[in-house]
């Protein structure tokens, strides 16, 4: 990272408000001790499915701008791209959706799992729906590249498709390749974080038992905080 800057990247949350809110209060106390010119937090993506609150989590997260001092910027994972998908009237779509854990999020949404799917957008917050749909794929700070999954080994980054960025497994994990940028994903649970000469990896499984991380990037370091 280039010199008085700092990123908070902050792995799968799936619907565990609670993990977050913590996480979110460890960063700004993180500020608060440490303070640096410039500070970002940047959320991977898979706000939801499987844990009990992905209401909460995307009402928290669609009203957020800054944690302490250091701007927010919110990416999309898999999940988030199969509900969209299915909000879309994609029908293979909404039953990926349930059997990926989508039942969780219908109920903490209010919304019954007998209901249609055409009818779940009608039953969502509007600020709900809109922050799902404003997600980006991608954020480039310094010589790191956030996604959620990562980047189709010998692709240059600004030519990935999306379905990689947000999905892909192999062959970007078994990867050697000087990729230009060290990645830092999501997606792929690990017991703990994955750090590679070409990306780190932190989704930590909070919705299988684990830790909720986030790496901290600042110069030629990383570190972790975890709730």
């Amino acid at each position: 990272m280039p010199g008085g800057q700092r990123v908070y990247a902050v792995g799968d949350i799936h619907g565990l408000d609670e993990r977050l809110g913590t996480l979110h209060a460890l960063i700004a106390a993180d500020l608060r001790s440490r303070p640096v010119a410039a500070a970002t937090v940047v959320h991977l993506g898979d706000y939801i499915d499987r844990g009990p609150d992905s209401a909460k989590v995307l009402a928290r997260l669609s009203g957020l701008r800054r944690i302490g001092r250091a701007g927010v910027v919110n990416l999309m994972g898999n999940h988030e791209r199969t509900l969209l998908d299915a909000l879309a009237g994609d029908a293979p779509a909404a039953t990926d959706f349930l059997h990926q854990g989508g039942g969780a999020t219908l109920a903490s949404l209010g919304i019954d799992a007998a209901v249609p799917a055409a009818e779940w957008s009608a039953r969502m917050a509007r600020a709900s729906l809109g922050f799902l749909r404003g997600l980006a794929l991608m954020h480039r700070a310094g010589g790191y590249l956030f996604v959620h999954a990562g980047i189709r080994p010998g692709i240059a980054p600004d030519r990935q498709l999306a379905a990689d960025l947000v999905s892909i497994r192999q062959p970007f994990l078994a990867s050697e390749a000087d990729f230009g940028v060290v990645v830092v994903h999501g997606h792929t649970p690990v017991p703990a974080p994955a750090i590679r000469a070409n990306r780190i990896g932190i989704d930590t499984g909070a919705a299988l038992g684990g830790p909720l991380t986030a790496a901290v990037l600042e110069g030629d370091t990383v570190g972790f905080l975890a709730a």
